[in-house]
């Protein structure tokens, strides 16, 4: 099972204050995150490719689930969740006013905001590209999650010695922190 959900983020451009809409999808028994699109303005068309990228044969991050989970949002289209019935994903759409069926997500979307994002100011959608890159790093592969018996989502290293220097690696200026063993 996986579900999705939309994130906004305000950057500083030349123009003024521009929302960006942030799609994720995420897989519900890992947690793990895939970012499929950051846009200015979501549209439909951006939507059924987005929905073509992730139900790919090949590399697409739904293939092999049957069912996704959202919300009532009018991006989700008709054509978009077409998409998805043909590639064999069950759309799963939430009642209105309801966001604590969504929990994981709206969880993510929470974490995202309070350690990295609301700390931020962007000025372009390539610092925020980046930003949220070293921030799905970060959870993936650094991050604790309490829901998994605080694991990490990808370790980088299976069986780590409870010996040596702690030793502290920064992302985003020392914005996240992780703290490991150094090999003794």
């Amino acid at each position: 099972m996986s579900a999705t959900d939309l994130l906004t983020v305000e950057v500083w451009t030349l123009r003024g204050i521009v929302r960006y809409h942030v799609l994720f999808f995420m897989r519900l028994s890992t947690r793990e995150v895939h970012i499929a699109g950051i846009a200015e303005k979501g549209n439909g068309p951006w939507m059924e490719q987005v929905a073509r990228n992730i139900t790919d044969g090949i590399n697409g991050f739904l293939q092999g689930y049957k069912y996704l989970i959202h919300d009532r949002d009018p991006l989700f289209t008709a054509d978009f969740l077409k998409i998805l019935k043909d590639a064999g994903v069950k759309s799963v759409r939430l009642p209105r006013n309801s966001p604590n069926l969504n929990a994981y997500c709206e969880r993510f979307i929470r974490s995202i905001k309070f350690e990295c994002l609301d700390q931020m100011i962007f000025f372009s959608e390539r610092s925020l590209r980046y930003v949220i890159d070293q921030y799905l790093e970060h959870y993936h592969t650094e991050r604790n999650h309490q829901g998994l018996d605080s694991k990490i989502i990808r370790p980088q290293f299976q069986n780590q010695e409870n010996t040596g220097d702690i030793k502290c690696r920064e992302r985003l200026g020392g914005l996240l922190n992780y703290y490991s063993r150094q090999a003794a």
